[in-house]
């Protein structure tokens, strides 16, 4: 499975190409090198926030439901630049390299930026439209980051669910709970 960055309208500003490393494979994503792809989700992660670590059995299991779909979906660590978040580190996140979902490095943080995420883990549902690529949602994963037994509401899973039933998420917007994204030093 191949995933790539779309060109996308995010909050009014276009973004034509940007390219971030697997940390997996190293090999450059573009948007310059359009995939089959409709919709993209994006879960900004790191190493280190517990919160992230809670988070990981339901990523996998959304990518495991949806991932045969027209979707694709990619981690971003924005905090790819630390020592202790750097390539060799985030090679080490098993789970995700053995279900083939890429670990994006954004060292420069240009596409966290460009999302506006400021928590991890949140999630970034990108897909495309009219005016080309936009935002659909963004926010959190689900309404409970300390048990997924209690989980009630399943943001992601819904807005998922209602792209690939042609309708418009709602909420197209959630607040995320977690680390808070470092910024660059």
């Amino acid at each position: 499975m191949v995933f790539f960055l779309w060109a996308f309208v995010a909050y009014g500003q276009k973004i034509t190409n940007l390219e971030l490393v697997d940390a997996f494979t190293g090999q450059r994503i573009s948007t310059s090198k359009q995939g089959a792809a409709k919709t993209m989700v994006f879960v900004f992660t790191s190493m280190n926030c517990p919160f992230a670590k809670l988070y990981e059995d339901r990523i996998l299991a959304l990518h495991q439901k949806y991932g045969n779909e027209d979707l694709a979906f990619a981690l971003v660590n924005p905090h790819a630049w630390m020592e202790t978040e750097n390539q060799a580190q985030m090679q080490q996140l098993h789970w995700a390299r053995q279900a083939g979902i890429p670990f994006l490095m954004d060292p420069d943080q240009t596409f966290t930026r460009m999302c506006g995420a400021k928590k991890i883990p949140e999630a970034v549902v990108i897909s495309s439209g009219p005016t080309g690529y936009s935002i659909v949602y963004q926010g959190a994963i689900d309404n409970n980051a300390q048990s997924a037994e209690s989980v009630s509401v399943p943001y992601l899973n819904n807005a998922i669910q209602d792209i690939l039933d042609r309708r418009r998420p709602g909420p197209a917007a959630t607040r995320a709970v977690g680390c808070t994204i470092r910024p660059i030093h």
